[in-house]
């Protein structure tokens, strides 16, 4: 079946492709790019373009118009990026696709165009996916195209939630300068930048409190991260449907945690730079010690805790892409892949799904029963 090569699109996302700088037609359920023809048509671009976003099966059977050649469909045929939706399957262009769509057999994600984890890792062809998208050349700094790329809200996120991977298995050009070496972030890094600070907070806070005292803190920290983590993923991160539609929002989106779902198989880019998320964890320190205002000691021991759970957290996030895991982990790695191919709505939970069923946030997987027509 072609669909599992070529995308899907969303009629909607086909008939945003009406202009001279991009141009789709449709025959039937295939979507073709035809942009390169426009100022190549014998009649005029004009007439390509009364028809750009729109199905032209009967003007090219119209003989009182024009009796279209061989050429023309061979154009066309040159000129194919993909198939549109089956409405029947439930999927949009948001993402909100419903998982019930089969080739041979095999589960294939509407949207997304993969069926299992190992898809994520098969490298993107850089040419037809610019080609076929319209949205970001792999082989060029990716920041000044999402910057200047004049991307709508919509058409952004449907994008950047379509994975792809990088030649190799190297990190895709963010700055494209001086600026390259600060996007990449070892996984190492993380211990060897956050577990001096934690055991030396701990240290200082074991002068006021017992042994148990400070264990009880310390765990209670870890407990205040969990719920932090599920909220700053769900609600900062995947802050898509509030996201402002324009360049600024959209490119902090990108540069959180947008360029994660766009190459999620990046392992530079699956760790938070310590700089990044020193601002972040600024107002939990400042939190901490304002909830146990009385005692200098219990804050410092919970956010201690806090920030230990943050190490296992990105600890965790880099291993369950990269690395095979114990049983338990295996089905985190599977719920987190899952979240990433399959729905990028649900499933928030890194270190654990608890959040995500007391939230009901679940993956609910694939439903390879139900076939699409």
């Amino acid at each position: 079946m072609p669909g599992r090569t070529l995308p899907t699109f969303a009629l909607a996302e086909v008939e945003s492709h009406n202009t001279k700088k991009s141009c789709y037609v449709t025959v039937g359920r295939n979507v073709y790019d035809v942009t390169d023809f426009v100022d190549a048509h014998p009649g005029g671009g004009d007439l390509v373009l009364d028809y750009a976003g729109k199905d032209i099966t009967d003007i090219l059977k119209d003989e009182a118009s024009h009796a279209h050649s061989e050429a023309a469909y061979e154009v066309l045929d040159d000129s194919l990026v993909g198939f549109l939706e089956d409405a029947s399957n439930g999927a949009s262009a948001n993402g909100k696709a419903k998982a019930n769509g089969q080739a041979n057999g095999t589960y294939v994600h509407p949207r997304t165009g993969m069926s299992c984890e190992e898809d994520l890792s098969k490298d993107t062809d850089i040419t037809s996916d610019y080609k076929t998208h319209k949205f970001l050349d792999l082989s060029r700094p990716l920041f000044p195209q999402v910057w200047f790329g004049g991307f709508s809200k919509e058409f952004y996120l449907d994008q950047v939630h379509r994975p792809r991977h990088y030649k190799g298995g190297a990190s895709a050009p963010l700055f494209g300068n001086f600026l390259e070496p600060l996007s990449k972030t070892p996984w190492w890094l993380i211990p060897v930048f956050w577990l001096p600070p934690v055991t030396y907070g701990l240290y200082l806070a074991s002068s006021g409190l017992t042994a148990v005292g400070e264990v009880a803190c310390f765990i209670g920290g870890l407990g205040f991260w969990s719920i932090a983590e599920y909220t700053l993923h769900r609600f900062l991160f995947h802050l898509d449907e509030w996201l402002p539609d324009n360049r600024v929002g959209i490119t902090l989106h990108f540069t959180l945690h947008g360029i994660h779902h766009y190459l999620p198989m990046d392992k530079y880019r699956l760790v938070m730079p310590p700089a990044l998320f020193a601002v972040l964890a600024t107002p939990f320190w400042k939190l901490a010690h304002t909830i146990f205002y009385w005692d200098w000691n219990v804050a410092t021991a919970v956010y201690c805790g806090g920030i230990f759970g943050y190490i296992c957290y990105d600890l965790t996030h880099y291993f369950l892409h990269h690395q095979n895991l114990p049983l338990w982990y295996k089905q985190l790695k599977k719920l987190h892949l899952e979240h990433h191919f399959l729905d990028y709505e649900n499933g928030f939970g890194v270190t654990s799904p608890f959040w995500d069923k007391v939230f009901g946030t679940e993956l609910r997987g694939a439903k390879p029963g139900k076939k699409s027509n």
